[in-house]
């Protein structure tokens, strides 16, 4: 079906889902590689657009694409296109999906897991960047806790490159968060400036959540327990922490390195 008219209720709905803040049980995934994450994730897509085509790569994977929803797109102009992706990039396609459970009741973990929390964060670039992270790496579950944004907006996936929609991300309470790692077990190290141990002199081997939190508010107070060790990054310059992302990128990669 093709689209010409600016007044199609579906692409309306579209942008209005990409413009608002509260997208209830719905989300918008900008782009051909988040869109075929998401439906590896799980991700029900209820319908999806494209642009006119311009090169036979684009043309190869509208044909995949189409094959994995099993419906065929909504085809727009290049200006109606461009009314609904994000920036300058040629998004190839867009999707409306139902925003997935991802509660912390649905996080399969190991026997002894490698886990990354976030906590707080504000800015979707980071959420982004931290669910790329823990893709890389390969933890085995990433919890975002009291979250101070949406974790699937449209700025997020794409930053995440789709990984945030990952069936490893669970989303959740602080309390939640600590109650869950409590009853399992897990040993809690949490990221702060005053941490008493540098991060290259702690075991993460075994079952182990590593915490960071927003750059603006810190850690909270749960997180400042006695049974909980703080660890610290070496700064030996003016500025006295990382960005939040690089933070948990560098202490996620060390325990891989020690769990090899």
């Amino acid at each position: 079906m093709r689209i010409t008219s600016a007044a199609n209720p579906k692409l309306r709905d579209a942008i209005r889902l990409r413009d608002r803040r509260d997208r209830g049980d719905r989300l918008l995934i900008d782009g051909v590689r988040e869109t075929t994450y998401a439906l590896r994730c799980g991700v029900a897509i209820e319908h999806w657009f494209v642009g006119p085509i311009r090169h036979d790569l684009q043309a190869q994977e509208r044909s995949r694409l189409e094959s994995e929803i099993g419906r065929e797109p909504l085809e727009l102009t290049d200006e109606l296109f461009a009314k609904l992706s994000y920036g300058e990039r040629d998004a190839g396609a867009i999707a409306v999906a139902r925003r997935p459970d991802r509660s912390l009741e649905r996080l399969d973990l190991p026997e002894e897991p490698l886990l990354l929390v976030a906590e707080g964060i504000e800015k979707p670039g980071n959420i982004g960047a931290i669910a790329r992270t823990a893709d890389a790496v390969g933890v085995d579950g990433l919890i975002l806790a009291d979250l101070r944004t949406d974790p699937f907006s449209p700025n997020a996936i794409r930053a995440s490159m789709g990984t945030v929609l990952s069936k490893r991300v669970a989303i959740g309470t602080t309390e939640e968060t600590l109650s869950m790692l409590t009853a399992r077990g897990i040993r809690i190290v949490a990221a702060r400036v005053d941490g008493a141990a540098l991060f290259g002199d702690v075991d993460l081997r075994g079952g182990t959540a590593i915490v960071v939190g927003s750059e603006a508010h810190g850690l909270g107070d749960v997180w400042h327990r006695p049974e909980i060790l703080g660890i610290r990054l070496p700064m030996a310059g003016i500025a006295d922490s990382l960005n939040v992302s690089t933070t948990a990128a560098i202490l996620a990669y060390e325990a891989w390195r020690q769990r090899r």
